[in-house]
């Protein structure tokens, strides 16, 4: 609290006009060492090597219904090529039009991305929205062939 030391005439402290900026500084101090603490933590350019999945394979159903996107773009269902255009009704006729019947998408390695969302799209619009993506075991050998390239 601010006092004045000057003597009034009539005996009484007069009020001060002055403001006391010592616990204005003090707040403004501890919220400098708050965000100089919690700025650091709130990044997210952390680096992460992500484990490869060791997931326990799901059994297969006993007619598994495979869709293969090819190098050359083009599908095939089981081991019939398909055009996309009549993907869907390939699909009913395969899966007697039983849409909760899960379909297991694979594709090649050089097939880009946004070809594997196109055919997944595709799907999606066909009712099929059960899709599992295939993909290799890992059986360690992968991560010891990486590690042994330059």
């Amino acid at each position: 609290m601010a006092v004045s030391l000057k003597e009034s005439q009539d005996g009484d402290l007069g009020e001060v006009s002055e403001i006391n900026v010592t616990p204005f500084i003090d707040v403004i101090l501890v919220l400098l060492i708050i965000f100089m603490v919690a700025a650091p933590l709130s990044t997210v350019d952390v680096a992460v090597d992500l484990p490869v999945s060791n997931a326990q394979p799901q059994p297969r159903p006993d007619k598994p219904v495979f869709l293969t996107v090819k190098q050359d773009l083009s599908l095939a269902l089981g081991n019939d090529t398909v055009p996309r255009e009549q993907l869907q009704a390939t699909l009913d006729r395969q899966t007697s039009n039983d849409r909760e019947q899960r379909v297991f998408l694979r594709a090649d390695g050089a097939v880009a991305y946004r070809e594997l969302m196109e055919v997944m799209n595709r799907l999606r619009q066909a009712g099929y929205l059960k899709i599992a993506l295939v993909g290799l075991e890992d059986t360690g050998q992968g991560a010891a062939q990486a590690a042994g390239k330059p």
